[in-house]
C-alpha cells in the first residue's frame, strides 16, 4: 500500500462511530453496492454462541450507496483492519465524493460470502426478530442498527433494506417492553 493519504469509504458504524484519527472528510457514495445485514458479528454485536447481524455490502448494478469517506493516513489503515477483521476484506473501489464530478480511488470494507461468519439473507421479519434480541461487548444489536439508520436520516439518504429493518425492530422493542 503506497504511503500517501488514501480515501476509506464507511457505510455502516464507520459513518457514526469515528474512532480514528483522519485528514477529511466528505459525504459520499459508491456505485453498484447496496446494504445488508448479512453479516454475523460474534465479536462486537453478538456472541460465538448467538451472533449479531451486522451489515455489508453485496454487488447490485445500477444502485447507489451513500455514506461517508474519510481521507486517512497509511498507519490508520492497521486500526482499521483490526476492527474489521470479522469476515471482512478491503478492497479497492472508486468513491465519489459529493463536491466533486470525478471519483478518486479509495477503500471499503466488505464481507464475503465465503467467510465464517457470512449468515446470508433472511426474510425481514427475521432478521428484525436476531437483531433486536442480539448483543454482545460493543453493545445491542438493535441500537447498532438504529444509530445506523440515523446516521444515514442525518446524511438525507433512505436505504429500502435498513429503514424499514430498523422501523420493525423498533416497533419488536417497544411490543417487549409493553408499550
Amino acid at each position: 500500500m503506497s504511503q500517501e493519504p488514501a480515501w476509506v469509504f464507511g457505510y455502516g458504524s464507520l459513518i457514526y462511530k469515528v474512532d480514528f484519527p483522519f485528514l477529511d472528510r466528505r459525504n459520499a457514495r459508491i456505485d453498484g453496492w447496496e446494504r445488508r445485514f448479512w453479516q454475523g458479528s460474534h465479536d462486537h454485536r453478538g456472541t460465538p454462541e448467538a451472533p449479531g447481524r451486522v451489515v455489508t455490502l453485496i454487488k447490485a448494478p445500477g444502485v447507489r450507496c451513500r455514506g461517508v469517506a474519510y481521507l486517512v493516513e497509511p498507519e490508520v489503515f492497521d486500526h482499521l483492519d483490526y476492527r474489521e477483521k470479522n469476515g471482512y476484506a478491503r478492497h479497492r473501489v472508486p468513491i465519489v465524493l459529493d463536491d466533486r464530478a470525478a471519483p478518486v480511488v479509495g477503500f471499503l470494507y466488505v464481507a464475503t460470502e465465503d467467510n465464517p461468519a457470512f449468515l446470508g439473507p433472511a426474510p425481514l421479519e427475521e432478521l428484525a426478530a436476531h437483531i433486536a434480541g442480539a448483543a454482545g461487548p460493543s453493545g445491542s444489536n438493535g441500537d447498532y442498527l438504529l444509530q445506523l439508520a440515523e446516521a444515514l436520516h442525518a446524511l438525507e439518504s433512505y436505504d429500502d433494506h435498513v429503514h424499514p429493518l430498523a422501523e420493525r425492530v423498533d416497533a419488536l422493542r417497544a411490543l417487549r417492553q409493553g408499550k
